[in-house]
């Protein structure tokens, strides 16, 4: 399944479980870069009710899942959330 999602490499926290579903040379076992890991997805699911676990806001639509991660990060990373001109009173 881990091969599905074309990564370059895997950050991981070195449960032994990970060299059955991860090759060779494409695992890193790092603390320091899981905590960047771990930090992100913290800040992911702090703005963004759908990624937490018990919750009434959820996606039954992967794509609109997928659109609203991409207009977080885009906020984010640029102060401001696109929209078409229409929408703009």
């Amino acid at each position: 399944m881990v091969s599905l999602w074309h990564g370059f490499f895997y950050v991981t926290d070195g449960y032994k479980v990970y060299p059955q579903s991860i090759a060779d040379g494409d695992q890193i076992v790092s603390k320091t870069y899981m905590t960047r890991v771990e930090g992100e997805n913290t800040r992911l699911r702090h703005y963004l009710a759908r990624l937490h676990r018990k919750t009434l806001c959820y996606s039954k639509s992967l794509d609109l899942l997928k659109h609203a991660i991409r207009l977080l990060i885009h906020s984010l990373k640029f102060g401001d959330v696109p929209a078409p001109a229409r929408f703009i009173p």
